[in-house]
């Protein structure tokens, strides 16, 4: 399908594109795919610990939570590499969700059989399926927006506000605990295949390009490690992450025991304060700079950590307040970090760069967290389940730690000149 040449670069979106239509039109429909996709995540990801828990599968919450993030390490070695030179982007969007309700429909059955290998498996197949999408919806929407790519902070917007659909719907169903999340995520991932067919064809970005295994696991940006300042977020991004991983695993089943009855609406909070922060961002640069914003949200993590072991005496106002923090947490860290780095690396290896803030976010420290926590739960907080509420206090009193260290790291190795 041809291009439309913009200067000395080839826009990969259909001929005509804004001689036919205006943008207003194309950014409805890229924000309805990213709403519906972020609706299919958030419908059953934050309650899935609580899921396992009401239905005697306690012992592999880390575990699964572990596999999804061993999933988001891998998946863009076989579905990325696949999509980016044989299918167009929106026709890999759709199958790869087509084939993610298929699995997420097996849930319920294995887990109403208390298998927990199958169980395991079928979270870790669907999440393979279902981790390159994400960054997929992204490429997709910036090549689609072309010369209006100033309109994609909006776009992006309908990403949280997906979790935060999916969180108020199934908290509003009772669908908290209940394996109909998979369900509702399963339906709402047909819906988005079928709302991805409305998007503009394009080919697929690499067709015809040579294989390259190192620049799928971003071999190439390494040289940025010798930047200390990016050396330096990178290690912190690892730390928060595993926080982060903690987080994800235990949150929802935590609430549930300090006798919260609607967790997924509960959990919509954290989506909800991100939309609100988000518009905060470049307010705060201008007048903090990226050194002191990085550090407020690295900061913010030990004080939610805090909040979750204050609430283990009984309080649960302490434990919606850390869930009302997500918005700042993430978004004066991860949203700013991602900023810093389209700052300092080159053109050539941007899109690796951030290629490595996904691979620890997502992975390697996702992964960290999940198998730690995991293994503390099994460890101390079960033998004390008795103690109610109070016996979670070893998950988070690391995390507490953690973020100290991080904030410490994060002013010893920041260069000035490099703000």
């Amino acid at each position: 399908m041809p291009g439309i040449i913009s200067g000395s670069r080839t826009e990969l979106r259909p001929a005509g594109y804004g001689e036919i239509e205006g943008p207003s039109f194309l950014i409805a429909r890229l924000s309805l795919v990213t709403l519906v996709e972020f609706i299919v995540f958030g419908a059953w990801f934050a309650t899935l610990g609580l899921v396992l828990a009401s239905n005697g599968l306690d012992a592999i919450i880390g575990i699964a939570y572990l596999v999804s993030a061993i999933a988001a390490i891998i998946a863009p070695l076989f579905l990325g590499a696949l999509g980016d030179r044989f299918l167009a982007p929106r026709n890999v969007l759709a199958l790869a969700h087509v084939a993610g309700a298929v699995l997420l429909v097996m849930l319920p059955h294995a887990i109403a059989a208390h298998d927990a290998n199958l169980t395991l498996a079928l979270i870790f197949a669907y999440m393979c399926t279902f981790q390159p999408t994400l960054g997929l919806i992204n490429s997709i929407s910036l090549t689609l927006l072309g010369d209006n790519q100033q309109h994609f902070p909006y776009v992006r917007l309908f990403g949280p506000g997906g979790w935060v659909v999916a969180g108020l719907a199934v908290g509003w169903l009772g669908l908290s605990a209940s394996t109909g999340v998979f369900y509702f995520a399963a339906a709402f991932a047909v819906i988005t295949a079928l709302a991805s067919f409305t998007l503009p064809r394009t080919p697929p970005p690499a067709k015809g390009a040579r294989f390259s295994l190192g620049d799928l696991i971003g071999v190439k940006a390494l040289v940025l490690f010798r930047n200390r300042t990016f050396a330096a977020l990178m290690f912190c991004t690892l730390l928060t992450s595993i926080s982060l991983g903690v987080y994800n695993s235990f949150a929802s089943p935590y609430l549930a025991v300090l006798g919260i009855t609607n967790v997924a609406g509960v959990l919509a909070l954290g989506p909800i304060s991100e939309v609100v922060f988000i518009g905060t961002i470049p307010w705060v640069l201008a007048r903090i700079g990226m050194k002191w914003a990085l550090f407020f949200g690295m900061l913010m993590w030990s004080v939610r950590f805090a909040l979750l072991l204050l609430a283990g005496g009984g309080n649960s106002a302490y434990a919606i307040g850390a869930v009302a923090l997500h918005g700042i947490c993430n978004d004066y860290f991860i949203v700013v970090a991602a900023m810093f780095i389209a700052r300092v690396a080159p053109p050539q290896l941007a899109a690796q760069a951030q290629g490595w803030l996904i691979l620890m976010v997502s992975g390697f420290g996702a992964a960290i967290g999940s198998a730690a926590s995991g293994a503390i739960y099994g460890a101390l907080v079960v033998p004390a389940a008795a103690q109610g509420p109070s016996a979670w206090a070893p998950l988070w009193v690391g995390p507490i730690g953690m973020a100290i260290v991080t904030c410490v790291a994060w002013l010893a190795l920041y260069r000035r000149e490099q703000d």
